[in-house]
């Protein structure tokens, strides 16, 4: 990377001044061995879903709420929020970090579960925003299932999907980077949805659901 866009990089990544319930969260989440969002992706969700407006939401992947506290404080005050994850001890750090940062109960749910049980039992064309932060080979099917998921005109938010800046290196071919760049071309070939990529992170992909 040229030295100019590193250091552009750089400062988004720290342009962001998270609040206590944030840093809580993410120390959460180094104890519990999971890696947090970036700040700069937490307050791209945080933009996303309040521009979106999203009243129903799913999130795959719960890590220890900081993505959740993001998405939350962006939707409005009367939408829900399902978190997935099948790690009882990420969905209580979640829930904890919901509980600090205000949100009222029943603005979430929180299901423990492999998503891969999960998403097919989620009611078609019912949520409004999609957000996958989940293990690697799963996202194929994730990435079906959220589609199914979204309204017409919903958000579909992939992160990491430069897989820690290895898609974009031919020469690259582990499993994951493999799995991400098949996942970009299978969005972008899906005439149901327009999307874009960007840097933030390690990689936002981002897809809205066309209107029929």
């Amino acid at each position: 990377m040229a030295a100019d866009k590193h250091s552009s990089w750089s400062y988004t990544e720290g342009l962001p001044d998270e609040d206590d319930v944030l840093l809580r969260a993410r120390d959460r989440s180094h104890e519990l061995g999971v890696a947090p969002v970036t700040p700069a992706v937490g307050a791209a969700l945080t933009v996303l879903a309040a521009a979106s407006k999203a009243t129903t939401a799913v999130e795959v992947g719960a890590g220890a709420g900081v993505s959740g506290v993001c998405l939350l404080r962006g939707l409005g005050r009367n939408a829900v929020l399902t978190t997935i994850d099948s790690d009882v001890d990420h969905l209580r750090a979640a829930r904890e970090a919901y509980a600090e940062a205000g949100i009222p109960s029943n603005r979430t749910r929180t299901i423990s579960g492999r998503a891969a049980d999960v998403l097919p039992r989620l009611t078609d064309r019912a949520y409004d925003l999609v957000f996958i932060d989940a293990d690697k080979p799963g996202l194929p099917a994730y990435v079906e299932q959220a589609t199914r998921l979204l309204k017409d005109g919903g958000i579909l938010i992939v992160n990491d999907a430069l897989d820690q800046d290895r898609v974009a290196e031919p020469a690259v071919r582990e499993q994951s980077t493999n799995t991400l760049r098949q996942i970009g071309r299978t969005i972008r070939e899906n005439e149901a949805l327009v999307s874009a990529l960007l840097p933030t992170g390690t990689g936002l992909l981002l897809a809205v659901k066309q209107r029929a």
